[in-house]
Order: structure tokens, then sequence, then C-alpha cells
């Protein structure tokens, strides 16, 4: 960044008084709380959660320096406004698969076409699309999940929420639009599968790994073989000493005859 384009430190001060002020709103916004999800700690935490990301980027942009602190992302779920005990619920669920094998996936859709004895002029199978068709209305999603690289199907991200409701619907009454209700704020619990965290959890192995490689592992050796080569001798003086004893036995009743 350019020395034009940089920050002054007045503004850099003025940041920092904000996150100070944000802080003591955020503290007083707790201290009074009236429940779980009383929605003066949430804005009074959003505020803080603004003011520490701005003067963070001052302070890098002026100082080349940053703060401590995380700051959480936008993908976070707002705060619970569904009922206390809900009577109903929705499972919402979303699975993304890649169509890496395309031929393995028409293949499968083949062999269900001759498991149902249908006729030659059939060809739902010969595409992508018709062999979605086939194997989705034939497997449970479940299943499917479970064997997709059988069906040339690789794994994407995976999430499913469960969400609230007052009272069941109607049947029938939601299915040309099933989804267009899903309300983030009625969102019981959510669980979620990413390649992301999977990446997370292999750089954090990797750092320990290199922890490891960086240890002093070759220093404990010769400790070791010390401990080898002191419990050798131990047992070998111990057997010399048996040898000797037993010796001295079988000498004395040779030296009683000896005497008499």
């Amino acid at each position: 960044m350019s020395d034009a384009a940089q920050p002054t430190a007045a503004e850099v001060r003025a940041a920092a008084e904000a996150v100070k002020t944000a802080l003591d709103r955020h503290l007083a916004a707790v201290e009074r709380r009236s429940g779980e999800e009383d929605p003066a700690v949430y804005d009074a935490f959003n505020e803080l959660a603004a003011a520490a990301e701005a003067y963070d980027e001052l302070l890098y942009d002026r100082y080349d320096e940053v703060t401590p602190f995380e700051i959480p992302g936008e993908d976070t779920l707002p705060p619970y406004t569904g009922p206390e005990e809900p009577s109903a619920l929705s499972v919402l669920i979303r699975r993304d698969y890649a169509v890496a094998e395309p031929q393995r996936l028409m293949a499968q859709a083949r062999r269900v076409e001759a498991a149902d004895g249908e006729g030659p002029g059939v060809e739902a199978s010969n595409t992508v699309h018709g062999a979605l068709g086939l194997l989705f209305g034939e497997f449970e999603p479940d299943e499917i999940a479970s064997r997709h690289k059988e069906f040339g199907l690789e794994e994407g991200d995976s999430t499913l929420w469960v969400t609230a409701a007052d009272e069941s619907a109607d049947p029938g009454e939601w299915l040309e639009a099933p989804f267009e209700e899903a309300d983030p704020e009625r969102v019981v619990c959510r669980f979620d599968v990413s390649a992301v965290f999977d990446e997370e959890l292999d750089d954090d192995i990797d750092d320990i790994d290199d922890a490891d490689d960086d240890g002093d592992e070759d220093d404990d050796l010769p400790e070791l073989d010390e401990d080898l080569d002191t419990n050798l001798d131990t047992d070998t003086d111990t057997d010399t000493d048996e040898d000797e004893d037993d010796e001295d036995s079988a000498g004395e009743p040779a030296r009683l005859e000896a005497d008499r």
C-alpha cells in the first residue's frame, strides 16, 4: 500500500478507542442479559466484532502489525428465535456430488434397467441425466451416500439442518416449494461435512509431524545404548558370579576327601 493510501496514526487511534467503547458496551449487555438469546447481547457482539476487524485492518495498513483476535465469519447462524418447545420439526439435508465417472454411472443405471426387465428401447441409462434419475429413483439417498464411488460419484460438502416449527404442515402444503421456508433463525442444530475441515485437520497433523521431526530423537539413542550395555554387563556379572559359586561348591567335596 502506498504512503498516500495509508491511514493516519489518528485514524488508528480512533479505531482503537472504538474497540474499547464496543468492549464496554458488550460487557454491559452481558451483565444485563435477560436470557440465553438476548438480542442486545447479539447486537453488542456484532458491534464489537466489526470494531475489532476495522482496527485490525487499520493497524496492519499503518504499522504492518496485527492483533491476536480472531474475528468470526459471517457463516455463523443467527440467534434462535423459534418456539421454546417445538411441536414439529423439519430435517433439511443437502449433499453435493460431482459426476466423476459418467461411464460407471451409466453402467450402473443399465444394471438397474436390466434388473427391472425394461425393454431394449428404453434409453434413460444412455445419458447422465437419465442415469441419475434411475439411480436416485432406485436407491435411498443414504445408500447412494455410502456407495457413491460405485456409482461414479465424488462426494462434496454436505449439511443437515434441524428446524423447529409451531405445528406440522398439512399434507402436500409445501411440496411445490419445499425449501423456501428454511429459516436460519429456527435451526435447532446443524451438522456440516466439508473438505475444508479435513484440510484444516491435515494441516494440524502436518504441524505435529514437523514438530516431531524437529525433536532430538537421535539424542535419546545413546542413552538407550548405555542402558542396554549396563543391563548386559549386569547379566554377565551375575552369570560369572553364579559360575564361580558353582565351581567353589564343586571343589569343596574334593578338598574334604583329600583331608581324609
